[in-house]
């Protein structure tokens, strides 16, 4: 559950440490070093963090590898197969080894991942793995766990070992991807210390530590010789902690940074302030209007879609993102393979006279309307943009958005169901499937804590039905039947589709896009 809620705000906020100083990445000949602005990392042990993706994913490889187009790739791992979606087996590629030499094997992962999975350990990444046949023993509901061990797991040989999952999940290779780091192996130097390892990590990926992280202070990798995987084309990465996105933004302006996560502050204006040294690239966050459907004024379906009808998305993002973001027309992002153009049709259309006629005939809307949202975000003239459309379209009188202290004061009012009015709702999936975000929004055990309500056996049985496929094209026909069936009921408008946007200093030549993620490693400086 922390995991979820920690990454509820990737994307749509630019989460930040504190500032490392003007550390300059050498220009011209030798080492090719590049800086990025990050949030201060906290933890990179990858069975913990919640923040540090980027650094984590320059530390250690995945078995799988998603593309920037969704299609699948293998990294660290040769195969993974199944015949059932139950039963899986998984084939490692052989030379591969940690940073400090040695074997990655089967042992590697199975180990790690038990050591992720076991419940009194509290580990963040934990819930990734929940649906490994042993998992529940791990984490019994009252006292401590009669194993250690997950039973759903099991070396075959020093490079296969195989996988029993508790239900059929034909999205298990693509879990296994470049974000979802509590599947990452672990050396054995990790277990005899894991807070020395969370601030010198020895991983299995393309760059290894220089030194060991210290808290808001710059951190530096560079080039593992020994990488079995695809050569980076940088020898250095510098990861500079700032506490306001907005100062690294100015930093890379100077060139003092070279590449920046732009901030929500900043989106409007990033195209004129950097030209074409702005990128763009499709995200896996998806952004909604949450409503509480507990409260019965939102209880007739035509003041949902009244609501979702009354917003101009387009006029939104133009004001507020530059006209980056895209207006959400299904209930997952383009970055999900399969996801539908157009599903949501007119209720996801600007039309303020339906609005008022659908509003009209559900006998109005009574009292008033607050919006709620976390502040301290960057969050407040989205937020405002959507009252003042409710109040000027629908008619109703009094439409106030209200912030919150901090996110933990947001998420427990979520919890506890004392909003009375729309609020913040977003998930940024960690892998690109659409039943990531159609799990985390519209499953109990989803792990979102800030998403809509809305539970149905229906819907359950046709994710089931869905997530039971090997084939992928029939598991993506499945999602999209759990799509048109929630659309009936629209329990709450999809917005956006979020774009991530990156600045960077007149040093870099180009930067290279992932599934939903930048592919630091593969940045090209002007210079090369």
């Amino acid at each position: 559950m922390k995991r979820a809620a920690a990454f509820l705000l990737v994307g749509t906020l630019a989460l930040a440490g504190c500032s490392g100083g003007g550390s300059k990445t050498p220009a011209g000949g030798g080492t090719k070093s590049v800086s990025f602005a990050v949030s201060d990392p906290v933890t990179l042990n990858p069975g913990r963090q919640t923040i540090a993706f980027a650094q984590v994913k320059e530390l250690f490889s995945s078995l799988t590898f998603v593309k920037a187009d969704g299609s699948l790739s293998y990294l660290n791992a040769e195969s993974v197969k199944s015949s059932d979606a139950v039963h899986w087996t998984v084939k490692l590629r052989p030379g591969w080894t940690f940073h400090n030499g040695e074997k990655v094997t089967a042992g590697s992962y199975v180990k790690a991942w038990s050591t992720v999975a076991y419940g009194p350990n509290a580990w963040e990444n934990s819930g990734q793995l929940v649906n490994i046949a042993g998992y529940d023993a791990l984490n019994p509901a009252k006292g401590k766990p009669a194993t250690t061990q997950l039973s759903g797991l099991k070396v075959i040989d020093d490079l296969t070992f195989t996988v029993t999952l508790k239900s059929p999940d034909g999205q298990f290779p693509v879990q296994l991807s470049q974000a979802q780091s509590g599947f990452f192996p672990l050396p054995e130097a990790a277990y005899k210390d894991f807070d020395a390892f969370a601030k010198q990590p020895i991983g299995n990926g393309p760059f290894e530590m220089v030194g060991s992280y210290t808290e808001n202070e710059p951190m530096t990798v560079k080039r593992y010789d020994g990488y079995q995987g695809p050569k980076p084309s940088v020898d250095e990465i510098v990861f500079k902690p700032y506490t306001d996105m907005t100062t690294a933004y100015t930093d890379v302006q100077a060139g003092n940074t070279d590449i920046v996560f732009v901030p929500a502050a900043r989106m409007a204006q990033v195209k004129k302030d950097f030209a074409d040294r702005t990128y763009v690239f499709q995200g896996l966050g998806m952004n909604y209007l949450g409503l509480p459907l507990w409260d019965k004024r939102y209880a007739d379906v035509r003041v949902r879609q009244a609501i979702s009808m009354a917003i101009d998305r387009q006029a939104v993002s133009n004001v507020i993102y530059g006209g980056i973001w895209e207006p959400a027309t299904a209930l997952t992002p383009p970055g999900e393979p399969g996801t539908p153009k157009g599903l949501c049709g007119e209720l996801c259309t600007f039309n303020p006279a339906k609005a008022k006629q659908l509003l009209a005939e559900a006998g109005g809307f009574s009292g008033t309307m607050e919006i709620r949202y976390p502040g301290g975000a960057g969050l407040d003239d989205l937020y405002n943009a959507y009252a003042n459309q409710l109040r000027q379209n629908l008619g109703i009188k009094e439409v106030t958005a209200t912030p919150t202290t901090d996110f933990p004061e947001f998420q427990k009012l979520r919890n506890e169901k004392k909003l009375s009015g729309p609020y913040f709702s977003r998930w940024g999936a960690l892998y690109a499937s659409q039943q990531n975000t159609l799990r985390s929004f519209y499953t109990k055990a989803g792990g979102c804590v800030n998403c809509i309500p809305y539970y149905t056996p229906q819907v359950e049985q046709l994710l089931a039905k869905a997530d039971a496929q090997v084939d992928p094209q029939k598991a993506i026909d499945g999602y999209v039947d759990v799509q048109k069936a929630i659309l009936k009921d629209f329990p709450a408008p999809p917005m956006f589709f979020e774009k991530y946007t990156y600045a960077t200093s007149d040093r870099i030549a180009k930067l290279a896009e992932g599934a939903g993620s930048l592919e630091l490693e593969n940045t090209t400086l002007a210079d090369s």
